[in-house]
């Protein structure tokens, strides 16, 4: 361990959740974020022919991957 190392203990850093090893950074996100909410745009609707098995795929700004949930995890935005 450098000198400038040793500095660091006690400082306020910042960082990107990518970079984090341990937790794991769907943690951190859930952690932080488990009662917020995001919006986004219906772009198709599942049927898995079981009752309670319909499921919306839903397009997030900001997001590279569709967010796929039941669909009565969903309400409509305002």
């Amino acid at each position: 361990m450098t000198n400038s190392d040793a500095a660091l203990k006690g400082t306020l850093v910042r960082f990107y959740i990518r970079d984090i090893h341990i937790p794991q950074p769907a943690v951190v996100l859930q952690e932080l974020h488990r009662r917020q909410e995001l919006s986004g745009r219906v772009l198709d609707v599942s049927d898995s022919g079981m009752p309670g098995g319909v499921f919306v795929v839903i397009e997030v700004d900001g997001l590279q991957q569709l967010c796929i949930l039941p669909a009565d995890r969903v309400s409509p935005a305002a």
